[in-house]
């Protein structure tokens, strides 16, 4: 087997590929051209998303050139796959703004630097907006949707499950789309190879028999795992919500916390999807005499640093230890919320306090919290829901700190 082909086996990437055999022989031959795309739905990714880039950086380091397609075009409409319901249509400057929030988080996963050869650098971000919104509607239906079958279309795992709750003919319309992504890369870049997650295998199907109906080279499609934590939560998601790679959605301490607390089941595979340590280095914390909680540490901070920088992983590790070890370490990583002094000195509510630090999203669920006796301040359990803070509770940092159950914590601080 081809040796990056190897190596998405080996740490657990792949699901399917239409034909692995003729994929390999054809990489042997030479560094080959793929893409992922992904459609700009909100300004931010979250890890979930990422698998399919984790995967393009390994092929991209065994010499194969990397196209990141952001769906400027395909946004428009919203790809059904996976989805119970319609996605709600977003304004096209909303779409346009997401693409460049989420081209440059990309681009911290994968090397998409702007040199030499010929432009490339060693892969490229495009939108499909370029070629998909002046698009002439009859030309296109002429042109490429006589090559679709419904029957066939119909047939699609992600198509049937919408279709017993409804499916709009504007999503029907995505499949078409995508396919036509393909062809217009394969025909542009000599792209032969889509990747992409288990959902989008049917997608992934119509674009490379589009292409051999148009008379186009044989192309390939390899579909990704979907990730589950061993607990049966989804991957990517929190009590808070989705981890997602932008800092004003998810606190970089939050996001550090997110990978030092997966189940221990979990930790050595995912290190080997979401970081790139090699499969040796990885293979160190396998040995049973090591402490789990060394690799949890380890995979926290190797994806920390991937995504939001070496200085803002070493902050985190730092509040981490600060709080769990007690060694009185920076506390500079923990989620801050600012006071202003005279609230202090007229009483913050512990409530609204907690709220405020977004530990819940309303009193009413802080104050079970409290009256189950998971909230504590300056490291000392409450029970009031009554309880007030003021200036006497300033630690000798000039900070409150707040925790709720094992793992929220935050500090206020006086403006």
């Amino acid at each position: 087997m081809n040796k990056a082909l190897k190596t998405l086996f080996d740490r657990g990437f792949v699901k399917d590929c239409t034909d692995l055999d003729q994929l390999s022989d054809l990489m042997d031959q030479g560094p080959v051209t793929l893409y992922v795309g992904v459609d700009p739905t909100g300004r931010s990714l979250h890890i979930g998303h990422i698998v399919p880039f984790f995967a393009m950086r390994h092929m991209q380091e065994h010499g194969n050139m990397p196209i990141a397609l952001a769906g400027g075009g395909t946004g428009l409409i919203g790809d059904p796959s996976g989805k119970t319901e319609m996605r709600k249509i977003l304004p096209i400057e909303e779409i346009q703004e997401n693409v460049r929030h989420i081209s440059a988080q990309l681009g911290k996963i994968v090397d998409f630097s702007d040199e030499p050869p010929a432009g490339w650098g060693r892969g490229r971000v495009m939108n499909n907006a370029d070629w998909l919104v002046g698009l002439n509607y009859i030309n296109f239906l002429r042109d490429i949707g006589k090559y679709f079958s419904v029957n066939k279309m119909l047939t699609f795992e992600g198509v049937r499950q919408r279709l017993e709750r409804g499916l709009s003919f504007i999503e029907f319309n995505y499949q078409l789309l995508q396919a036509y992504d393909f062809y217009v890369l394969n025909r542009d870049t000599g792209c032969r190879l889509q990747m992409g997650g288990a959902d989008q295998w049917g997608n992934i199907v119509a674009g490379i028999d589009l292409i051999h109906r148009m008379d186009g080279p044989q192309c390939f499609g390899l579909t990704f795992n979907l990730i589950m934590r061993a607990d049966g939560k989804k991957m990517g998601k929190s009590e808070k919500g989705a981890i997602f790679l932008d800092k004003t959605l998810c606190p970089v301490y939050d996001f550090y916390q997110y990978w030092r607390n997966v189940p221990d089941e979990d930790v050595i595979r995912f290190m080997k999807i979401f970081t790139l340590l090699s499969l040796d280095e990885i293979a160190e914390y396998e040995d049973p005499k090591r402490n789990i909680n060394d690799a949890k540490e380890r995979l926290a901070y190797e994806q920390t640093k991937l995504i939001h920088g070496e200085e803002e992983a070493e902050r985190a590790r730092a509040a981490a230890k600060s709080l769990f070890s007690g060694d009185g370490g920076s506390r500079e990583g923990i989620p801050t919320v600012e006071v202003p002094a005279q609230e202090l000195k007229d009483g913050l509510g512990l409530l609204a306090a907690m709220v405020r630090a977004g530990f819940c999203k309303s009193n009413s669920e802080a104050r079970t919290i409290v009256v189950q006796g998971g909230a504590e301040v300056n490291g000392e359990k409450v029970g009031d829901p009554r309880r007030q803070l003021t200036e006497d509770d300033l630690d000798d940092k000039g900070e409150i700190m707040l925790k709720a159950g094992k793992k929220k914590h935050c500090r206020l601080c006086v403006k």
